[in-house]
């Protein structure tokens, strides 16, 4: 399959893109439905205001990517290094999918969305998560450290672990029971 190397406005349905290179490639205003591609090549790839729906994007590489304005929903990520990706404009928004062992580590993402998302095992630190919408979500065994988390919302997120004496979090949302967890952090003892 040849994709060009210059693309805008274009729809793109049910590709195996498996180990192949969209290195260099620039995408405008695209929509990629039903698409695979696992361990593709994404080195300095351009992607503006696309959108991603029911995707596989498992061990995808990254490196100097530009992703901005992009959104995935219902989408499968499975160890992508986004702290790879040209973090100058990096504007990611993703809903209702699945992301294992993905890196959004040193990355600036003011309002961005997990909503509905399944998190598991992935990495932030030093990220910039202002706003940042995590509602409906499950953090199991994801990592927060030295994070922004100013009015973030984890209104019925679950599994989380995160110590707000290392995460800074002012006006941050979070509902009941989940907000609980937050005291494990703590050097108290509860009574009940």
């Amino acid at each position: 399959m040849l994709i060009e190397t210059t693309n805008e406005d274009k729809i793109f349905k049910i590709l195996d893109l498996s180990n192949y290179s969209l290195a260099e490639h620039s995408f405008t205003n695209c929509t990629f439905e039903h698409c695979t591609f696992i361990n593709g090549l994404w080195g300095n790839a351009k992607f503006y205001s696309c959108t991603f729906t029911c995707c596989n994007m498992s061990f995808v590489k990254v490196d100097g990517c530009f992703l901005q304005n992009v959104a995935f929903n219902e989408c499968k990520f499975i160890g992508i290094e986004f702290y790879k990706c040209n973090k100058i404009f990096f504007c990611i928004n993703i809903k209702q999918s699945i992301l294992l062992n993905c890196n959004f580590s040193d990355l600036s993402m003011p309002k961005a969305s997990f909503h509905k998302s399944q998190l598991k095992e992935c990495y932030f630190t030093n990220t910039q998560l202002i706003e940042a919408n995590f509602t409906d979500s499950d953090l199991q065994g994801s990592i927060f450290h030295k994070c922004k988390l100013d009015k973030a919302d984890f209104r019925r997120a679950k599994n989380y672990a995160i110590n707000l004496q290392t995460n800074p979090a002012p006006k941050a949302h979070f509902s009941y029971p989940e907000v609980m967890t937050l005291l494990k952090f703590f050097d108290i003892i509860i009574d009940g």
